[in-house]
């Protein structure tokens, strides 16, 4: 089958990256999306293991349609029967821009009609109760090309099971790892995130510092299908077990001046199954020291949309650019949309990445030298 991972913009190098090093085959990164191809125990494997895309789809047939006739025929001749049973649920959502197509309200009745007619003509049956396992159909219609896809995960990967608990403003999970993979965590590093918020940043290194795989906590909407097997998860979830670094020496530290995100942190890290990796305390941005000789300090900084909110965030980045010192062993992180950063900060990055946290566009600085 052929799979797609849809990502945040950004992230598509990196999951692509992650894919080709657990072995996944004809991996092809693309704007906003990943391709590769597999069967159902890599569908498995996939949603289990994967850290920075948001879920694991399967590409049942791409076209080129101006017409309803048109996506009406093309969703009619997928082999829908080889996943969807007489008694299954196959609700349909999706998205069209810039598009004669452009109702998706429309499309979504056009092709939900098209997948009825197919299994009314191979089960026989003129009525689908839909109580059973959900298949969730999904579409993109984007200047006119069609992809009809089958979603594997149910909710989105980013929801690793430990934070049903956040801040007002969280940073994805899935772009939390992101980051910490730009900023090269390994099983012996030492991170500090000095604005923790819920703690996402300190459990995403920690995750992966112990080689965690991010899925182990939830369940997918694949694992109710009829013809995934039966112990498939299983084997894979005990596998993940085996493969934890269990004495790798990762540590982090995580900083707020709120007690309520440091308990939040707390919480989330012990959901996690890392806080005993991870030290939390009350710290001032302004109080910062180095903790270690050696250490990465990421940190999503607060920023303001009202302009008093700017100003005190612009205070925060002025106040970073005198305790971020340049020294041997320390490097900084930073994500934040403000595109004077670097001029508040007081120094030129030695590298930044265009990312996106949701549909907000950010710089991510970085200074390592």
């Amino acid at each position: 089958m052929k799979l797609v991972i849809p990502t945040l913009f950004g992230l598509e190098g990196i999951v692509a990256d992650d894919l080709k090093w657990q072995k996944f085959q004809y991996v092809q990164a693309d704007n906003g999306k990943v391709y590769f191809e597999g069967g159902l125990e890599d569908i498995a494997r996939a949603n289990l293991w994967c850290r920075a895309g948001e879920r694991v789809q399967v590409l049942m047939r791409e076209f080129d349609a101006l017409s309803f006739e048109e996506l009406f025929q093309n969703v009619k001749a997928i082999a829908w029967e080889q996943f969807i049973g007489k008694k299954d649920a196959f609700p349909v959502k999706g998205s069209s821009l810039g598009s004669q197509l452009h109702s998706v309200p429309d499309c979504q009745k056009i092709i939900k009609k098209a997948i009825v007619e197919r299994l009314k003509e191979r089960y026989h049956v003129e009525w689908f109760e839909e109580t059973g396992c959900t298949y969730q159909v999904q579409f993109t219609i984007l200047k006119d090309h069609v992809q009809i896809l089958l979603d594997t995960s149910g909710p989105g990967l980013h929801k690793r099971g430990y934070r049903r608990n956040a801040n007002a403003a969280p940073i994805r999970e899935t772009l939390a790892y992101g980051m910490v993979n730009l900023a090269r965590v390994h099983a012996d590093s030492f991170v500090v995130d000095p604005f923790c918020g819920s703690g996402t940043i300190a459990i995403e290194a920690a995750l992966k510092a112990l080689n965690v795989a991010p899925g182990l906590l939830r369940r997918f909407a694949c694992e109710e299908w009829s013809i995934m097997p039966k112990d498939t998860f299983k084997k894979l979830r005990e596998e993940a077990k085996d493969s934890i670094k269990k004495d790798a020496p990762f540590r982090a530290m995580a900083y707020d001046i709120d007690e309520n995100a440091l308990e939040l942190t707390r919480e989330n890290a012990k959901k996690a199954r890392v806080a005993s990796r991870i030290t939390v305390a009350r710290r001032d941005i302004k109080d910062f020291r180095p903790d270690q000789d050696k250490q990465i300090t990421i940190c999503n900084p607060p920023y303001g949309e009202r302009l008093l909110e700017v100003k005190e965030a612009e205070a925060l980045y002025k106040t970073m650019g005198h305790v971020f010192q340049p020294a041997k062993g320390q490097t900084y992180y930073a994500i934040t949309p403000d595109e004077h950063f670097e001029k508040i900060f007081g120094r030129k990055a030695d590298k930044k990445r265009k990312l996106y946290n949701g549909m907000i566009k950010c710089n991510f600085y970085m200074y390592f030298k």
